[in-house]
């Protein structure tokens, strides 16, 4: 080795020394270990999320514990009221366009707007806001205007409360984009839109006009009838009692139980799911001091219907459903 060959090779040796090992090396040396942490995700974006083989469905008005509802595409809907949340008797269990209801998705119930929607809740009580998909239908209960998922409730920081004030408001654009998708998985399946019912009415059935006395002008011999415009009358639906078995049906007839509620709200819900399948009851009964709503359908001709009725029913994912006697 030459004189300079080897000055080459001390020096650097020592630049090794003063910069350490690893740095001379042929593989670079470990860094410190860092943890990989994923991206964020934004709370709502699952709302847009449509799952495989979801149907667009708006639907045929339908009448809940004799209170009619109408759905329709209202894409300038704005709401204030009440909203619930409902999770563990539907986990699992079909929603009214067929999907599989997950109470940790970001989805929610309502009466009358188009499945799928897309729609931004707003907690009054806290000002906290989420987008959810709505894909069922729902509540059934006085005041309230929407449901929301389990994980929508959490988010929306009203989990343990059961409910809150909110306000409901539909997202258009997002909406229009959802229902273009659901159409183009299934282009057979176009909504019909059927409009609320109109009753005509003849001017021989309105009562006649309620009528007032005015003093008479001077000279005149007689009071003069002025009619008075009728007080306006509220649209709002009338709360009628719960829908119950029909006092005509005997005893003995053969039903498919499908469900018993603790909550009227959850069994009117199932009962709108399972209204396709024919005449669907719910009937309150107290249990050891505790009032349930069984959801039924039914009567049925024989045994046979029953339990061909009861395989439709199960295969919507409530397993528990059997038949039974009035």
């Amino acid at each position: 080795m030459t004189h300079s060959a080897r000055a080459t090779r001390i020096s650097a040796v020592l630049l090794c020394s003063v910069w350490g090992l690893a740095a001379c090396s042929s593989t670079p040396a470990p860094g410190p270990v860092t943890q990989q942490v994923p991206p964020t995700v934004p709370q709502d974006s699952a709302a847009f999320v449509l799952p495989p083989g979801v149907t667009y469905k708006v639907g045929k008005p339908y009448k809940i514990a004799n209170i009619w509802y109408y759905p329709s595409e209202d894409y300038s809907y704005v709401e204030e009221g009440v909203a619930s949340w409902y999770g563990p008797d539907f986990h699992g269990k079909r929603t009214a366009n067929g999907e599989i209801y997950d109470m940790n998705d970001l989805t929610a119930a309502h009466p009358t707007l188009p499945l799928p929607s897309i729609v931004r809740v707003t907690n009054l009580e806290n000002g906290r806001s989420v987008r959810l998909r709505v894909n069922d239908r729902g509540p059934f209960k006085s005041s309230r205007i929407i449901d929301v998922s389990r994980r929508g409730a959490q988010l929306l920081g009203f989990y343990e409360a059961g409910i809150t004030r909110v306000r409901v408001e539909i997202d258009s654009a997002e909406s229009l984009n959802i229902k273009n998708l659901a159409l183009s998985r299934n282009p057979g399946d176009m909504p019909v839109i059927i409009s609320s019912p109109r009753p005509s009415v003849a001017a021989s059935d309105l009562p006649p006009l309620p009528t007032t006395e005015i003093p008479p002008p001077t000279g005149a011999s007689a009071a003069v009838q002025v009619p008075v415009a009728p007080k306006a009358v509220s649209t709002a639906p009338v709360k009628l009692p719960l829908k119950s078995v029909p006092a005509d049906i005997p005893r003995g007839g053969l039903f498919v139980q499908a469900g018993a509620f603790s909550e009227e709200s959850n069994a009117l819900r199932l009962a709108q799911q399972l209204d396709d399948f024919g005449e669907t009851l719910v009937v309150p009964v107290e249990v050891n001091g505790t009032q349930y709503f069984r959801v039924r359908l039914g009567p049925l001709d024989d045994q046979t219907a029953a339990d061909d009725l009861l395989a439709q029913v199960k295969s919507y994912g409530y397993s528990d459903a059997q038949v039974v006697r009035n």
